[in-house]
């Protein structure tokens, strides 16, 4: 589905913000402000703050889960498949703008109570499960697949409290010795 240039500038301004600052501390006047957005228009996109939030976790979803499948078809064997994308992680947390997951950001943002964004942030994380159950062979789909799966979010959090790749590498290591 094709979105209007005010609803695309909006998601655009509200995912760096969103991201840099976080969810909280960032108000709608600022989305406005820095995207050059009239209240009014805004307003005849998204009814509230958290559409916004619901609309950028979407769309970083589908961007997210979508790269780390493309990185994960560059290679034949469910192994090498796998360790791809532990790579891609590490080299993404390398970057000098990474601040951590943005779903596991927002996560840690909203209450336990909001199934409604919940809902989609357990989505992506539910489709990088799948990723892993796909690329890997039948009989060991669901096992290693959950494995993966773990040691993967493992390492999105342990590099959020060490601010290095140690973790990436560790799990990478970890999952390899599972296949």
């Amino acid at each position: 589905m094709r979105r209007n240039t005010v609803y695309n500038d909006v998601i655009k301004t509200a995912s760096r913000l969103f991201y840099k600052q976080g969810y909280n501390a960032t108000g709608i006047n600022q989305i406005i402000d820095e995207g050059k957005i009239s209240k009014a228009a805004m307003y005849a996109n998204f009814s509230t703050k958290e559409d916004i939030l619901k609309a950028y976790l979407e769309k970083t979803g589908v961007e997210t889960n979508q790269a780390l499948r493309d990185v994960a078809d560059k290679h034949k064997s469910p192994r090498d498949k796998a360790l791809a994308i532990f790579d891609f992680l590490r080299l993404l947390m390398q970057q000098k703008d990474y601040y951590g997951c943005n779903f596991l950001n927002i996560v840690s943002e909203i209450p336990v109570e909001n199934d409604r964004i919940r809902a989609v942030i357990k989505a992506q994380k539910d489709g990088i499960r799948d990723l892993f159950k796909e690329i890997l062979t039948p009989a060991k789909k669901e096992r290693l697949a959950d494995e993966l799966y773990l040691l993967f979010e493992a390492a999105l959090i342990g590099q959020k409290v060490h601010v290095d790749t140690w973790p990436v590498e560790k799990a990478k290591a970890m999952a390899a010795k599972l296949f």
